[in-house]
């Protein structure tokens, strides 16, 4: 329901679908800078980058940790904004108050990915929370071509067989096998919430007071999922590139990526905007990601642990 040439704010540290679907229904994607302890959107730099044509703004749950949605939700009631949570790595996620990312106390949607890389999966696709019966209902359409048999809605209904196309809909639908897959992990998710943790927690207890590594931070009182373990390395202290510590680690197999270069960063994006979001640049230029998923074992973690000390050897 956003107008055509209206504006969104988002972070610049996701993956690109967080800002591409804006553009896919020409809505301008305008970037926020982040809060270099939490990698998430900085609310205050939100709020200077309103304009009178912004209308919708996309926060990320970067890595798993819940972004500051109370400040987000009074800066959205404000300014009549629009808010849609991107949870696609916060899955079972908890605010300070043990309530769940997804549950739009502070949003209209909340949306999840189960992409296989994710914390649960359904090898595909993904889901949508939100409270507005309205939304729900337009929802449901847009999954399925914009077709509905809901009698409630039919102009009409001479039988059975009566359908309707009610909006430009999409075929978004989730298979019955996607589903029963995802069913099935959503009875493990604390299973492997826990597990995730557990890796973090040993993790973070190794690296404590290394001089040249910055371990992720958690707010006192959440309780991330923790999609991602980022950590930020100085690695002009260490006399390596990235590129370097990358084919090092790699070579000792450990894998690691980077999440992400900044969106506005891109050849694409940077053509669009000249958005400044120094923390974001000062982020990508010290963050690398190491593994973390449930099935490591105990001799996993140590094998990286060892591997990321030797670096400044």
């Amino acid at each position: 329901g956003v107008e055509k040439g209206m504006e969104g704010i988002t972070s610049p540290i996701t993956f690109v679908a967080s800002a591409n679907c804006m553009l896919y229904n020409e809505i301008t994607p305008i970037f926020a800078d982040i809060n270099s302890k939490s990698y998430n959107i900085d609310p205050t730099d939100v709020s200077h980058k309103l304009t009178p044509d912004t209308r919708l703004v996309i926060p990320v749950h970067m890595a798993g940790q819940p972004a500051d949605m109370k400040a987000i939700a009074m800066i959205a009631r404000k300014n009549n904004l629009h808010v849609i949570e991107d949870a696609a790595h916060a899955i079972g996620s908890q605010y300070a108050d043990g309530s769940y990312v997804g549950n739009c106390e502070y949003s209209d949607m909340t949306t999840f990915s189960f992409h296989p890389v994710k914390t649960i999966t359904t090898g595909e696709g993904g889901a949508i929370t939100t409270n507005s019966e309205t939304l729900y209902r337009k929802l449901l359409l847009l999954r399925s071509h914009g077709i509905t048999n809901d009698e409630r809605v039919l102009s009409s209904n001479p039988g059975p067989w009566y359908y309707e196309m009610h909006e430009l809909g999409f075929n978004y639908r989730m298979s019955d096998m996607q589903a029963a897959l995802g069913i099935s992990q959503m009875s493990r998710l604390i299973e492997f919430k826990n597990r995730r943790r557990d890796i973090v927690s040993y993790y973070n207890s190794a690296f404590a007071g290394i001089s040249w590594l910055t371990p992720p931070w958690e707010a006192e009182n959440l309780s991330s999922c923790f999609h991602l373990y980022i950590i930020q390395i100085d690695f002009q202290a260490i006399k390596r590139s990235r590129k370097e510590v990358m084919s090092y680690l790699s070579a000792k197999r450990v894998g690691t990526q980077v999440h992400y270069i900044p969106v506005n960063q891109l050849p694409y994006y940077s053509e669009l905007n000249t958005d400044k979001t120094p923390n974001a640049e000062s982020y990508y230029d010290q963050c690398l990601s190491i593994p973390l998923y449930p099935g490591m074992r105990n001799s996993d973690v140590d094998k990286v642990i060892k591997a990321i000390i030797s670096l400044d050897k």
